[in-house]
Formats: C-alpha cells, sequence, structure tokens
C-alpha cells in the first residue's frame, strides 16, 4: 500500500518592476536607481496597486520593493524634494513592508524582505554577469557592504519575526559565503546588526547554458556552500541554516536541469551529515517568452531569430515542481515568477498546482503520484 507525504506548496509573487513598467507606464532609467524602490518616495499608492494585483491573483507571499536598494542608490536618487539626493532611508523601508504587508490576501498570506545583490545595485547592473568592482571582490568585502544595508532594518523590522529576508539572483561564490557570514555576526556588532532566527532563502542566477553562476560556480558547489557549514571561509557557520534556496531570474527551459543537480547535491549533503534535512526549494524564473534583458538599456529585448516558446510559461513551470515533489524531499516549495511575470501568469499557475479539494479525495483513493490538494498543500505517492 502506497502512503502519502504532504508536500507544503505556496505561490509567490511575480515581478514586480516589470508590471509596474508594462501595466502602470512606469519608466526606469540611470536616474531612478533604486528601480521599483524608487516608488517607495514618488508613488508609494502606486506601488500598492500594484502589489494588491499579485495578492489578487493568487499569491502567498508578497516580496517587499527592496531589490535594488542600497545606501548609494538612496543617495543618488534626485526628486524635486530631495534635490541632493536622500540620506534618511529606514522611513522608506518601514513604507516598503508596511506596503507589501497590507497588500497581502489574508492574514494567513506572509511577506519577505526582498534583497538583491550587490551588482543589482550597480549602474549598469552586472547581476547576470557578476563582474563586480575591485572593491566589492572578495568575502569580506561583501560582507561589509550587506552588513550596512542590513543595518537600516534593524529598527524597521523589528518585532516582525515571521518575515524572510530573501537574498536573490546572488550571481557568485563569495557573495553566498558572505550572506552566510551576514548571519552569525559577532555580538559587538550586533548593535548595528541584529541577525533574526530566519535567513529566508538564498537564490541564485542562472543565465548560462551551462547550469553555472555568472562567476562560473557549478549549480552543485552553489548548492553546497548555500547549505553546507563545512565550506565556510575560515570554518565559520551560520547560527541557523537557511530555509530554503532557490533559483530566480532564470529561463524556464533550464530549471529540469538545475532542480536535478539541486536535489542531487542535497541528498549528498545529507547522506554526508553535512545537514540533516532538507530545506525549502524556492522557484521563480523570468517569465519572459525569449526576451532577454539589456542591463545598459534597461529593456528587454527579443534576439533575432528567437522563437516564443511552444509550452505556456505556467505549464512548464508546474511539469517542473511536479516532478521534484515526485522526486525530492523539500520541506516546502514556493514558486512563482521573476522579471516579465505578470498577476495572470500567477492565477494560472495557482491553478495548475493549487488544486479544488475534491481533486485530493480523487488521488489519495487511487494512490496517484499526481500533484493534488486543497488551499496550499499537495500530496505525493512515495
Amino acid at each position: 500500500m502506497k502512503t502519502h507525504r504532504r508536500i507544503p506548496i505556496r505561490i509567490l509573487d511575480g515581478g514586480l518592476g516589470t508590471t509596474l513598467e508594462d501595466l502602470f507606464n512606469v519608466r526606469f532609467s540611470a536616474q531612478t536607481p533604486l528601480w521599483s524602490s524608487h516608488l517607495l518616495v514618488t508613488s508609494p499608492k502606486l506601488l500598492m496597486a500594484c502589489q494588491r494585483l499579485f495578492a489578487l491573483a493568487g499569491a502567498d507571499v508578497i516580496t517587499t520593493a527592496t531589490y535594488n536598494f542600497s545606501i548609494e542608490g538612496f543617495a543618488d536618487t534626485k526628486t524635486p524634494d530631495f534635490p541632493c539626493g536622500i540620506v534618511e532611508v529606514a522611513r522608506y523601508l518601514r513604507f516598503a513592508i508596511l506596503i507589501a504587508w497590507r497588500a497581502r490576501p489574508n492574514i494567513d498570506s506572509d511577506i519577505a524582505i526582498s534583497l538583491g545583490p550587490y551588482g543589482a545595485t550597480m549602474q549598469p547592473s552586472t547581476e547576470y554577469s557578476a563582474n563586480y568592482d575591485a572593491s566589492h571582490c572578495t568575502t569580506q568585502q561583501l560582507l561589509e557592504w550587506h552588513t550596512k544595508r542590513m543595518a537600516c532594518f534593524k529598527d524597521t523590522a523589528a518585532g516582525l519575526t515571521s518575515i524572510k529576508y530573501a537574498f536573490e539572483t546572488i550571481p557568485c561564490l563569495n557573495e553566498i559565503y558572505a550572506i552566510k557570514m551576514l548571519f552569525r555576526t559577532p555580538l559587538a556588532k550586533r548593535s548595528v546588526w541584529q541577525p533574526p532566527k530566519t535567513l529566508g532563502w538564498i537564490s541564485c542566477v542562472f543565465p548560462g547554458d551551462d547550469d553555472k553562476l555568472p562567476d562560473g560556480t557549478t549549480a552543485e558547489d552553489a548548492v553546497a556552500a548555500m547549505l553546507s557549514c563545512n565550506d565556510m571561509p575560515g570554518g565559520l557557520s551560520p547560527p541557523y541554516p537557511p530555509w530554503g534556496i532557490g533559483i530566480n531570474c532564470t529561463k524556464v527551459h533550464k530549471l529540469d536541469s538545475l532542480v536535478r543537480k539541486y536535489e542531487t547535491t542535497v541528498q549528498g549533503l545529507i547522506d554526508d551529515c553535512h545537514i540533516n534535512a532538507w530545506p525549502s526549494l524556492v522557484l521563480y524564473p523570468d517569465g519572459t517568452n525569449g526576451e532577454v534583458y539589456n542591463p545598459v538599456k534597461k529593456t528587454w529585448e527579443l534576439p533575432k531569430g528567437t522563437k516564443p516558446p511552444e509550452i505556456p510559461w505556467e505549464v512548464q513551470l508546474a511539469n517542473v515542481v511536479k516532478g521534484t515533489i515526485r522526486r525530492a524531499k523539500w520541506s516546502t516549495i514556493l514558486v512563482g515568477g521573476c522579471c516579465k511575470t505578470t498577476p495572470a501568469d500567477i492565477t494560472r499557475l495557482r491553478k495548475l498546482l493549487i488544486e479544488p479539494n475534491s481533486r485530493r479525495g480523487a488521488s489519495e483513493s487511487h494512490g496517484s503520484s499526481e500533484v493534488s490538494g486543497s488551499g496550499s498543500s499537495c500530496w505525493v505517492s512515495i
């Protein structure tokens, strides 16, 4: 007789910046280095309207408009009210958290603080190439930069213990190490930055066709760096493991190969006693139809000769999720979209993965291995 294991699935939101562009006619340029965070200063109501669309579309988790946030980015943001730039950033971080919190569809929904890599704050952005400047190349240099940025959240997120920090689109091994070291800041520095008990997740980007990070790190080594304590520089390990590991800002057709490598590496880490449990898996690929981002022009362009995919984006992504559920033992799967993913895409994805309660009963009675469920949980045969 087959048994069943319940695999919680939650739906993440989609591409905030690109949705602001495509549905709300917002335009970003070199004069708006904060990208979607710029609206925290100029148009918080419009930002709320956009995030509410994703909530109404079925997202269980709403990310804050802080992906491109940096102290330098606020300083370089010039508006009529701030002709010399913005120095006091904490109030806008509070806006970001409050807007995402109010946009939630219900009290059972969550928010995550979106934090892009250092490269996302450069002009032009370099998270797809990992071509960082000489003063932000080493693990220690990146740790110092991330520590200063996180210090801005010291009072802003105080008391919000359920909020997860989402470090996204990480393109290089040194930055993975820096983020992990960030969460074991020495006690002497905790007056500046108090690490929460939950790191949240670290999600990497794989823009090439070789299943490697932009700096050449393999998917397997990236997973080991995100999870293992043994590979930390100087033997350091974070006091709390990340809740999840993920893949984002990556073309959806690359996911199946990458997820299988994630699975194999996690199982190997468990077998070798480097970790004792499966983490959560976070998947939010680009919602593009073949377009490629041009960081100089800040536009999405369809390369010559590229044809739109024959299989819809949400079907490709749902198939990857269903496949890994049957093979692996992730504690939770959080799935949504990154750039160019619209609220309509999220609605279609939810319909494919979060099925009516009646389907679960039918699936259980026949011992099916297909994904089914009610609310945000799914059942599979094991």
